[in-house]
């Protein structure tokens, strides 16, 4: 697949906010700080069209972005923020959750991991979910220049096992090092019919 633009539509912050604008949408989710604004301006090659922040949990919205005027990549919010009150991760739970349930044009969720991290209970909360609802599910393993290139594979294998999923399902990128792109784009294009050459 080729992204030839991009552009960002919404955010919403409540469930009687979701939008529906009749086309594909791929959602990204995944813990605080694991990369998703990141890795949507990487993957639309876009400097700065979703916000990233030093700060964890700076995405506390859902934000809609507008792809080849064909599809939506979904920004879901960060989960596991230590530093969120409680009534704030249960809103921001309720908001994905609401939005995983909701949405009739969902066809993948990508599910982002820090290359070097375990799978957390939140992670696992979230495989149990997407697995017990029939959501098409892939891991994309973020940060793999942070470890040895001959160890991306053996960590790819420890996920897989943790995530009881097969490593066809995993992929490895980093936004730093420019890896990956064209492997998820080609991913993704596969569940929303090939038709965004």
């Amino acid at each position: 697949m080729i992204v030839k633009n991009a552009k960002f539509v919404i955010s919403i912050g409540k469930l009687n906010q979701l939008k529906d604008f009749g086309k594909d949408e791929i959602a990204f989710v995944g813990r605080s700080n694991v990369g998703k604004s990141s890795l949507i301006n990487y993957l639309c090659n876009i400097k700065g069209l979703a916000k990233t922040g030093a700060t964890p949990g700076k995405t506390r919205l859902i934000n809609y972005f507008e792809i080849n005027n064909q599809f939506y990549f979904v920004d879901l919010p960060g989960y596991g923020f230590a530093k969120g009150n409680k009534s704030e991760q249960m809103a921001w739970k309720s908001l994905i959750e609401g939005y995983l349930g909701a949405t009739k044009r969902l066809k993948l969720v990508c599910l982002l991991i820090d290359i070097r991290r375990d799978l957390n209970d939140d992670d696992k909360q979230m495989i149990n979910y997407l697995y017990y609802y029939n959501i098409p599910t892939i891991i994309i393993v973020t940060k793999a220049d942070k470890i040895a290139k001959t160890k991306v594979k053996v960590e790819i294998n420890r996920i897989a096992r943790q995530a009881k999923l097969g490593v066809e399902n995993i992929l490895a990128c980093s936004v730093n090092a420019k890896i990956g792109r064209e492997d998820i784009l080609n991913r993704i294009d596969q569940f929303i019919g090939g038709e965004n050459e």
